[in-house]
């Protein structure tokens, strides 16, 4: 795929990140996803889930700013985000794994009703639609997600998934 064809496509993906929609991904994008997620959930941010999550959501705010934010404002614009993802995660997807897992491991905590270490295939949509995914993407992805058709999603799955959609073209 060209340069400029991946570049349109992860210049598309920044809006997943900004959820306030004000044209840059900052700390509070972070904050305000997390913030989604408790609630969808009803879980209240001063349980252990609820912290996990706020940690893992300023560990990937943290990743993503020490790959992205060039000028050190505290603020990942779309061009910055862009050519983050061109120069340093382009074709790997495990860099953005590690950076995005204790955020996803804490999601998946959150939406694990049974603590079996999994979600259900369910309440994967219903972590997608509280991130800002229309409820027909967040079907389709989390019906791909279940890689072995058993009505569950796990860690493995989400992460590698997530990953590859924002670091590799497809």
């Amino acid at each position: 795929m060209a340069s400029s064809e991946y570049e349109r496509r992860i210049a598309a993906r920044f809006a997943t990140f900004d959820q306030d929609g004000n044209g840059y991904i900052d700390r509070a994008d972070f904050s305000v996803a997390a913030k989604a997620l408790l609630a969808e959930f009803g879980t209240t941010a001063r349980c252990d889930k609820g912290q996990a999550l706020y940690i893992g959501a300023e560990a990937f705010w943290q990743g993503m700013a020490g790959i992205a934010d060039r000028d050190g404002d505290q603020r990942i614009t779309r061009e910055e985000f862009v050519n983050g993802a061109v120069k340093r995660l382009r074709d790997n997807p495990e860099r953005f794994a590690e950076i995005a897992r204790p955020f996803l491991h804490a999601a998946l905590a959150v939406a694990d009703a049974d603590g079996d270490g999994r979600a259900t295939v369910a309440d994967t949509v219903r972590v997608l639609t509280a991130l800002g995914a229309s409820e027909e993407t967040a079907r389709t992805a989390a019906a791909v997600l279940d890689t072995d058709a058993d009505g569950k999603v796990g860690e493995t799955e989400i992460v590698s998934a997530f990953a590859r959609y924002f670091t590799v073209a497809e």
